[in-house]
């Protein structure tokens, strides 16, 4: 044999071992699409049904929204109250507890709050230069 024809055999032998391998991933990728053929089709109602199954009933809206409770330190605006928000926080050099308080400027649209109510006041878009919050409801009236 001469070299011409050893080459020619050996590009005959890879051209030949492809094949049967395209052929096999031919019939591997078939096999899933006639497994899928074979499944149940599912109706209208029921596929309507796994989709409310599957998500928890979505409530309209914006999303979670920041809520907060204080303290009404001042009604004495026209639709709007002044709440004090007390939160605590760790000093970071002592490792105490120490007390922190926020006010913050709600809009109540029925002049409700009175002072000293407890309120919880939910984050809102900008309704003033400094309001940012609306009264969500009153938890503890002022005695």
């Amino acid at each position: 044999m001469t070299e011409e024809n050893k080459v020619e055999e050996t590009m005959a032998e890879d051209t030949e071992s492809p094949a049967p391998a395209a052929e096999q991933a031919v019939a591997e990728a078939e096999a899933p699409v006639a497994a899928a053929e074979e499944a149940p089709v599912k109706t209208d109602a029921a596929a309507a049904e796994t989709a409310e199954a599957a998500e928890p009933a979505a409530k309209p809206g914006r999303g979670r929204r920041q809520m907060l409770q204080g303290l009404v330190v001042s009604d004495k605006m026209d639709k709007t109250i002044i709440v004090s928000v007390t939160s605590t926080v760790m000093h970071p050099l002592y490792q105490r507890y120490i007390k922190r308080s926020a006010k913050f400027y709600a809009h109540d649209e029925a002049n409700e709050c009175q002072l000293g109510d407890e309120v919880s006041i939910v984050a809102t878009r900008p309704l003033s230069k400094t309001k940012r919050w609306r009264v969500r409801e009153v938890l503890k009236r002022a005695e």
